[in-house]
Parts: C-alpha cells; structure tokens; sequence
C-alpha cells in the first residue's frame, strides 16, 4: 500500500503536524485501518480511496480511534493528491458524509470546513488542576466535535503549561479532547491555541485543524474579523491562517513531503 508522511501546517521539515497517507489498492476493514494507524502512531492516519474523478472517500485514525474530521491529515492527503496528479480541486468525504472542498490557492492549500457552534460550561476544578490552571476567562464545550474550550488570559502561560496527563484523562469522561487558547502576544497572529486529547489520540497534538470547526468562531465574534492567523504553541509548532463565511471555515495551510514508501499487508 502505498503510504506517504507528510509535516502538516509548516513549510519545513520536521515542524508542524506530521500525518500517515496510505492508499489503499483494495478495501480495508475498519480493524485492519485501526492496527495500520496504530503502528504508524502518529497522531492521525488518513485512508483515502477515490470515488469518483476528483472524489476521494477519506477515513481518519489516531493510534486509539477513529477520528470524523481531522485538520492536518486533510492537508497531508491534499498534499500527497495535489502532487502526484494534475487535480487542482478535491473533494472530500468522511465517514459523517461530510464534504470536504479543497483547492490549490498559491503556494498554499484551502479547505473548507463545517462551522459548529459551542456553549457554556461548567468544568470540574480537577481538570484545571490537572491542566495546570488556575484562572479562566472563558469555558465552553464543543458538542460536534465532544470538546472543551478553555480560554486563559496569557499566551505565555499557555505556552507554558506542563499538564499532567494522568490527572487529564483520570478528571473528565465522554470528551475528546481539551482546547485551551488565548489572544496572541505576537502582532503577526490573532490568537494561540494547544489541544490536549489522551482520552482519544496522543497526549498532545502538535497541530490542530479540525478544531477551527468552532475555534474561529470564537475568536471571530470577540475579536470582531472574519479573517484571522493562528498559532499552535505546541513543541513543534504550527501556523494555519482562516476565515470564517457563514456556515464554513476556510483553513489555510502548508505541507512538506518527508516519507514515500510502502506498507507491506
């Protein structure tokens, strides 16, 4: 099977998000995707199979599950698919059925995205122990995508947040994952942003598309812009720019091929 890894949302090697690209030949079983991703063990794992000209069925694992939408190994694929054929627009579909468009745009790629809507919660004080918090200025939860939304006051400190991880997934059931973000402290960005998730992928993502499904949201309606640049202050770092329209999200990014190989079934 021909596989690729790919460094999502950064043009250089070794930052950003890196993602497994596997084409399947022949149909796979969800049991036989799930042992592939979980050998692999990044953070997610994109199956893509096309359907139709420029219809690609796509499926995502991370090294425990399966994952509806993930960012980064949408651009991965766009990547892998933008350069070994002459498409310059994809189309998408997971397994909810939802399409994702895609298009070349420059040296970049644009995907565009559903928008979900969050609201008010309360959190238990163990979970922001456990995080490494001690004030809040906004708690939200996410319920498409089974995520909370912390929004702390200082980039700084979110950058240095050491959570312990033990106490993370032991504090909260029936979530994903954790979002904590805070208003930049760089002119070159509108906010920051780090996405914790043992209970369903890794300790933490290293770059996070998928979650600007109801991130730019929230910082559109309190920044007032439609238009925004994020970063992920996570080891490896990553930048994406967005734009919220309506009832879609359009996230930019870059990717660089490090991988091109195959696995052996």
């Amino acid at each position: 099977m021909k596989t690729y890894f790919v460094d999502s949302f950064t043009n250089e090697k070794f930052k950003g998000n890196p993602a497994a690209v596997c084409l399947p030949d022949t149909e796979l079983d969800t049991e036989s995707m799930q042992n592939i991703a979980t050998e692999i063990g990044f953070s997610e794992t994109a199956f893509i199979k096309q359907i139709k000209d420029n219809t690609y069925s796509i499926r995502f694992f991370s090294p425990k599950t399966e994952i509806p939408l993930c960012g980064h190994a949408t651009l991965a694929s766009s990547k892998i698919l933008f350069s070994t054929t002459a498409l310059n627009s994809i189309k998408f579909i997971n397994c909810d059925n939802v399409e994702l468009n895609i298009e070349k745009e420059a040296n970049k790629i644009k995907m565009q995205f559903p928008v979900y809507d969050t609201e008010e919660t309360e959190l238990p004080q163990k979970l922001l122990d456990a995080l490494g918090i001690s004030e809040t200025v906004e708690k939200r939860y996410s319920p498409n995508n089974k995520i909370i939304l912390v929004e702390i006051e200082s980039a700084q400190e979110l950058a240095n947040l050491k959570p312990d991880f033990t106490a993370l997934i032991n504090s909260h059931t029936e979530i994903n994952g954790v979002l904590v973000t805070a208003v930049s402290d760089n002119e070159n960005f509108d906010f920051h942003y780090r996405y914790f998730w043992p209970w369903a992928g890794t300790n933490e993502d290293p770059v996070t598309g998928g979650i600007q499904t109801f991130l730019t949201k929230y910082w559109a309606i309190k920044l007032n812009k439609t238009k925004l640049n994020a970063y992920q202050s996570s080891l490896r770092t990553g930048t994406m720019s967005t734009e919220l329209s309506k009832d879609k999200v359009y996230i930019l990014g870059e990717a660089v091929i490090v991988l091109e190989g195959e696995f052996i079934l």
